[in-house]
């Protein structure tokens, strides 16, 4: 059986973040994503809002709460979950979520914590300076590349090339740092 969330989407309001009884950080965040469709009766096209209740924990939880803010753009992948629960007249209600997994930051260069997209997962401790989880560390994605879990990883045994210089450091502002 599988049960897979992937969704790229902003960030509708700042996220909801507090810590358990136990000490365990949760968030949970309200993300939107849009879908073009075109009317060909009407030869328009329309927009269609979904809403998404996106929980985090953990790891992801402090990765939302340190750097996710209202408009933000995301990339989330998780599962399904529906619960119940006692409304305050004692009806019984229902809400879906999606339990995130992981989580890359996307968005323009001064959208994220630093100029590539950082790429977060919930089980393990880090792995170098921007990366959780479970994904192998992949190389900075441009604004139109794949999400970080779909790149090839580069072979494990990759013959030595000297470095090559670092490219001169360019101002956030530069109106010739066109996104593509």
């Amino acid at each position: 059986m599988v049960n897979k969330v992937i969704l790229i989407g902003n960030v509708g309001m700042d996220p909801e973040v507090r810590t358990t009884e136990n000490g365990v950080k949760v968030a949970r965040v309200r993300l939107a994503t849009t879908e073009r469709l075109f009317d060909r009766q009407a030869n328009e096209t329309r927009e269609h809002t979904e809403w998404h209740t996106v929980t985090l924990w953990r790891g992801l939880a402090d990765v939302v709460d340190r750097y996710v803010h209202k408009g933000s753009q995301i990339y989330i992948e998780g599962r399904l979950r529906t619960r119940d629960w006692m409304d305050k007249d004692n009806n019984k209600r229902y809400t879906t979520e999606i339990l995130a997994d992981s989580m890359n930051l996307l968005g323009r260069r001064g959208d994220a914590p630093a100029s590539d997209n950082a790429s977060y997962g919930q089980t393990s401790a880090p792995a170098s300076g921007s990366s959780y989880g479970q994904q192998p560390a992949a190389a900075p994605m441009a604004a139109h590349s794949a999400p970080a879990g779909y790149a090839t990883p580069a072979p494990a045994a990759a013959p030595a090339q000297p470095a090559p210089a670092p490219a001169p450091a360019m101002p956030a502002d530069d109106p010739d740092d066109l996104p593509f």
